[in-house]
């Protein structure tokens, strides 16, 4: 392999609310590990987002930030949430409002989200681990449109309320594509899931999708309802190697997939355009265990590595994390999410013990 050119690279780091800066914290330290092995210069800045950000700011996406997210290379983001929010739900600005913004903003269209099970983790999940082993799936789901983004009204009564669910082809068209290719380079299969049966927007998803998948005829095509892929996944989800759907469908699809990987605190994601990328923790922001230093780092970890694979095209780095991840775990070390009743007392470690343990395995 040839040596990787040592690069410069500037990084938002967005905290944001709960958990997400206890994690996001263990994910720079990844960073700095990976650029002070490999020879590289990664420049950090922080930003607001989310509650933490209408707090300070009283907009849940200041310009600061969104300023800082367009100047760089990449962002490292946490989470967002705070019950506050969940208890009142007529609440007109709101942390979500922050995160779609900059999805938006940045044209962040395509959502990666690698569901892959760890061995050692077979026993974590509640699904049977002969269903699972071996297990390995990447979904995209589209970032830009449907239900999130389409008109919104409500009666001023409150006795009625609608959100548009909105797709135009080349919406659909360019996350197809970008599904396609990474299915050449999988087990170049693909299932688009859709509700085409009862959706207008579904029905042009799917033609659209049969339109682009005449461009691959090396990838398998095939297309499956919602509701049917929900079953699917839990049934036999070693069926599947690259999902392509829908905002709301995939938002859906791939919290259900983490039981897959056995705990959302193992799942990470990238969303992608054509610019600058964000690489999250799909979890949420964990409110009841905020501040008690027992959150999963590992999503945000993950992520690192996949920033450093598809935004910064260093293979090498992006494996030797994964690789990290992997040892960390046959030497026994669980946070309580992924822990079993066969895990030691001693091997049970909180946030800072289980990412010191992947700094020392990347050292």
């Amino acid at each position: 392999m040839a040596k990787q050119e040592k690069v410069r690279k500037r990084i938002l780091v967005i905290g944001g609310d709960g958990i997400g800066p206890e994690v996001t914290r263990w994910g720079r330290r990844v960073l700095e590990a990976v650029a002070e092995k490999y020879g590289h210069e990664f420049i950090f800045e922080e930003g607001l987002m989310g509650h933490a950000a209408i707090e300070a700011t009283g907009d849940p996406l200041p310009e600061d930030t969104l300023s800082k997210a367009r100047q760089s290379d990449a962002i490292l983001f946490g989470a967002i949430g705070h019950p506050k929010y969940d208890q009142d739900p007529g609440l007109k600005v709101r942390p979500e409002q922050g995160l779609l913004r900059i999805r938006k903003e940045l044209g962040l269209y395509a959502n990666l989200r690698p569901i892959k099970l760890f061995d050692e983790l077979l026993a974590a999940s509640s699904i049977k681990p002969e269903v699972l082993q071996g297990a390995d799936i990447l979904f995209f789901r589209e970032l830009t449109g449907d239900v999130y983004f389409g008109e919104k009204k409500k009666a001023e009564d409150g006795s009625w309320a609608s959100d548009l669910m909105i797709y135009h082809a080349y919406e659909v068209e360019r996350i197809a594509r970008r599904a396609f290719e990474a299915a050449r380079q999988r087990r170049k299969t693909l299932c688009s899931v859709d509700k085409a049966n009862v959706l207008e927007s579904s029905r042009l998803w799917r033609a659209t999708v049969q339109r682009i998948a005449a461009d691959y005829p090396d990838v398998t095509c095939t297309h499956m309802f919602v509701d049917n892929a929900a079953m699917q996944l839990i049934r036999d989800p070693r069926q599947f190697d690259v999902i392509l759907t829908a905002n709301l469908f995939g938002d859906i699809l791939t919290d259900e997939a983490s039981q897959i990987a056995g705990s959302m605190g193992m799942l990470a994601s990238a969303s992608i355009g054509d610019g600058t990328g964000l690489y999250e923790p799909i979890h949420g922001s964990a409110p009841d265990i905020a501040g008690k230093g027992i959150a999963n780092p590992l999503a945000s970890i993950l992520s690192v590595a996949l920033m450093l694979q598809i935004g910064f095209q260093m293979q090498e780095e992006a494996e030797a994390v994964v690789r990290a991840v992997d040892q960390t775990l046959k030497a026994g070390y669980r946070t309580v999410d992924i822990a079993d009743k066969h895990t030691p007392n001693h091997m049970m470690v909180g946030t800072d013990g289980m990412g010191q343990q992947i700094i020392r395995f990347l050292s």
